[in-house]
């Protein structure tokens, strides 16, 4: 990957959206969706420059579609595996995560990868 590609960022669908008690257990796909829109709005508060923001999502939260500016990327098994993946493919791009999750965050640090809490893309 050149200097010129965007900051890669991958977000925790299921922990972001799981960080506000808001009522997202019971619509968890709609939960998803929302935060999907939010992105879509916002990007990444703080990020000067291009972002390329990929959504992961797993179990009820599968089957959101992309809409421009996220891309979705439903996870087959574990969301956490699915993200350690898409950081280990990235290659030298850069790389942030999105999460507060203890064991995802020291999985993805050690492939290069930078990590932020929910609340960089939450705004409640």
């Amino acid at each position: 990957m050149s200097e010129s590609d965007p900051l890669l960022v991958i977000v925790d669908g299921a922990n972001v959206v799981g960080s506000v008690p808001d009522g997202w257990w019971r619509d968890r796909r709609g939960a998803a969706e929302r935060l999907r829109d939010r992105l879509a709005a916002d990007g990444v508060p703080g990020h000067a420059g291009p972002v390329e923001i990929v959504l992961v999502v797993e179990g009820a939260a599968r089957g959101v579609t992309p809409v421009p500016g996220v891309r979705i990327e439903s996870a087959p098994g574990s969301g956490d595996d699915h993200m350690v993946a898409l950081v280990a493919a990235a290659g030298d791009r850069p790389v942030l995560v999105v999460t507060a999750d203890r064991e995802l965050r020291r999985r993805v640090t050690e492939l290069g990868a930078e990590v932020a809490g929910p609340r960089t893309v939450r705004h409640t």
